[in-house]
Order: C-alpha cells, then sequence, then structure tokens
C-alpha cells in the first residue's frame, strides 16, 4: 500500500474532538506504563497529541518535524527533516507521538534520529494506525483501514470561506471511483 492511495481506503473513521480527547487519555496510560520522560511530537498535527499527553504526564516536550508536503501539497516520495530531534533525547526514555501512523516511515525516523541523538530508549505512539504500516507504533489506540478525518481536518480556511478539506473530498472521490470499478 503506497501513502495516500485512498482508493484502497475502507471507509471513512471520523474522530470528534471528544474522541480525541478520549484517545489521548489512552495514550498518555499507555506511555506513563513506559516510564517516558520526555515527549517528542512530529509536526503538524501530531503536535495536537503530543501536546495532550505531554501535559497529561508533566512530561518535558519538543517538536520535530519531518514531512512529504511542503504547503500541505506532498511534493516528497520520502519525509524530508525540517526540525530534527533535539539534543534533550540525550539519555531520557523518549516517546514519539504522532497523529497517525500510515506507512509507518515517519515514526521509524525519528525513533532512529531520537537513538542517533543518545535516547536511552524510545517508543512510538499515534493516535491511529493503518494496519499496513511498518512498523506499527508500539502503542496506537486505533488500528483502522479507513480514511481517517480528525477534527481539525475537516474544514480549512480558503479565500476567506470555511469549506471541507480537499484531501477529504479527494479520498471521498478515489473511494466511490474504486466501487464502481470494483462492481
Amino acid at each position: 500500500m503506497r501513502p495516500y492511495d485512498y482508493a484502497r481506503r475502507n471507509g471513512i473513521h471520523e474522530i470528534s474532538w471528544t474522541d480525541f480527547g478520549e484517545l489521548t487519555d489512552q495514550l498518555a496510560e499507555m506511555l506513563e506504563r513506559e516510564r517516558v520522560d520526555l515527549i517528542l511530537g512530529v509536526a503538524r498535527a501530531g503536535l495536537f497529541p503530543a501536546t495532550a499527553v505531554a501535559m497529561a504526564l508533566r512530561r518535558d516536550f519538543h517538536p520535530v518535524r519531518l514531512s512529504r508536503r511542503v504547503d500541505d501539497e506532498v511534493v516528497h516520495a520520502s519525509p524530508q527533516w525540517s526540525v530534527p530531534v533535539p539534543e534533550a533525547v540525550q539519555g531520557r526514555t523518549v516517546a514519539v507521538v504522532d497523529e497517525i501512523a500510515d506507512t509507518g516511515e515517519t515514526l521509524s525516523m525519528v525513533h532512529a534520529a531520537a537513538l542517533e541523538r543518545g535516547a536511552h530508549h524510545v517508543v512510538t505512539a499515534a493516535l491511529v494506525a493503518h494496519p499496513w504500516a511498518e512498523p506499527l507504533p508500539r502503542h496506537v489506540p486505533v488500528v483502522t483501514d479507513a480514511f481517517v478525518v480528525f477534527p481539525w481536518g475537516r474544514q480549512v480556511l480558503i479565500n476567506g470561506e470555511w469549506q471541507p478539506h480537499p484531501e477529504m473530498i479527494a479520498a471521498m472521490e478515489a473511494q466511490e471511483a474504486a466501487q464502481e470499478l470494483d462492481s
């Protein structure tokens, strides 16, 4: 499965703000058992759950940024670094937190970079993972092959008007086209 291959996704899984709160609570409980002492949040959307988990656990928090996207458009085949793992991970037990593990590549890259920077132990976590993510995050409350819509991604402001996120529309259209081909 390639990332962003919406035609092969099975339906849509919508997460509300209430769901988000419950899922981040679950992640915090999972990560408390790991005795993490530093949270790395993967920017952009991974900062939402990473911040909530860091606040719940009262742990240090640092953002990292690597993405296939530039200005919300996919332009790279693999994630590219723009904010690296900080030296603060050295000697610490670190949790890398993202909102979703699609291929698993982003979490794997941050995991490896944290170890290279001298982290004592690194675990990965995401609110949601697709079953084809390799590897799956160590901690993930939801595994689904659906297209996931997060509460911050339902609508975006385009030319002064709130509109459904173009990626959500593209995913639904791709799924519909795939269903028509299968029929």
